[in-house]
């Protein structure tokens, strides 16, 4: 089940970005060959109207043929397309390759902030100023003083003390110290005070608290259909930007010779966190397809060759120098782009491997 669902999530993200690149393209004149879901070999295909759109074999995402995507393949079909000279990737303005270009990126954006705003709408931890009863153990010092899960902790009485609980390590810090003696815990339930005299263990059981509680400053907090886009594009802008920051730190730190302070995953590494996902419900599955999408829109407007940043680059110099790209010269450093690129995963995918045995 976890491949499966890992094999979704990875042609989903593919497709959704090859889509971007495929209604851009359309829009603005170029002349899309085929439309495919999934790699080669083909299956079966249908044409309609001057794009063929196929269904292929290998079901992890899809890609987009559009005519003349490099000069060497758009001087190729001269002869035989000189009337769809027009409609060549090539030949489009700057400013209009630009755009397809960068629609693959938006796409993954966009879906992004589509399931943000969806998880927002079913409820999401946030942050608060109070401090609530999650859970009570059965036979713990909370339970047999009438403690209760959603009680809020407003303070806590020592030696005639009164302490004010702002965050669960002010609670957890006092039963530790306080191991054994009485304390009274003050919370608010149904809007009424209620004090309770509890003794703290001193060896609980393993994996419990002296209280025997689970406490928390986050509450579920669900937003409305129309507020959650709003603070979906928000929350979906912050994540890319942290991203952009942790990635920009890894490559310093690569760059400088450096063991990077952040792990990074390969297809394994990936295909693990899926499986830890669906352990814990689809939201989780949900919001790591969110979290991916996010990392492939900006991973892929790097300035690299192979990437979408890099084919910019080459559009942005002949834009600035008004001149062509040798052809043998972007066939050449498109290569050995992809050769890295694979190289890289391959070496990742084996960090992947050590770290899970």
């Amino acid at each position: 089940m976890t491949v499966l669902i890992f094999l979704i999530i990875i042609a989903v993200l593919i497709l959704v970005h090859e889509f971007g690149h495929f209604i851009a393209a359309k829009r603005n004149g170029v002349l899309v060959e085929e439309f495919g879901i999934g790699f080669p070999p083909r299956l079966f295909g249908i044409k309609k109207g001057e794009t063929l759109y196929s269904i292929n074999l290998l079901p992890i995402g899809g890609f987009v043929k559009v005519y003349g995507e490099e000069y060497h393949e758009a001087d190729k079909k001269k002869g035989q397309f000189e009337k769809l000279k027009k409609r060549g990737f090539v030949y489009k303005s700057p400013w209009q390759r630009a755009l397809i270009i960068v629609a693959g990126i938006a796409g993954n954006f966009i879906l992004a902030w589509v399931l943000i705003s969806y998880l927002l709408t079913q409820g999401v931890p946030q942050k608060t100023n109070k401090v609530t009863i999650q859970q009570v153990l059965p036979d713990s010092p909370a339970e047999k003083v009438g403690l209760m899960p959603q009680d809020e902790i407003k303070r806590v009485v020592v030696d005639g003390k009164t302490i004010k609980i702002d965050q669960p390590s002010d609670l957890i810090s006092i039963s530790d110290k306080q191991a054994g003696r009485v304390i009274t815990v003050i919370v608010v339930r149904n809007n009424k005070e209620i004090h309770a005299d509890v003794i703290p263990r001193k060896n609980p059981p393993q994996d419990q608290g002296p209280l025997g509680i689970a406490i928390s400053s986050f509450e579920e907090k669900k937003y409305p259909w129309f507020e959650a886009p709003i603070v979906g594009f928000t929350q979906t802008v912050d994540i890319t930007r942290r991203i952009i920051v942790e990635l920009g730190k890894i490559i310093g730190q690569v760059i400088t010779l450096q063991k990077p302070q952040v792990d990074v995953s390969g297809p394994i590494g990936i295909a693990r966190f899926t499986g830890q996902a669906v352990r814990l419900g689809t939201n989780a599955v949900i919001e790591l397809t969110a979290l991916l999408s996010l990392n492939l829109a900006v991973i892929n407007i790097l300035p690299f060759p192979a990437l979408d940043g890099g084919r910019l680059m080459f559009v942005f110099y002949e834009w600035v120098s008004r001149k062509r790209i040798n052809k043998n010269v972007e066939k050449y450093v498109n290569l050995v782009g992809i050769i890295i690129l694979l190289s890289l995963a391959v070496i990742i995918s084996i960090n992947d491997i050590i770290k899970i045995t």
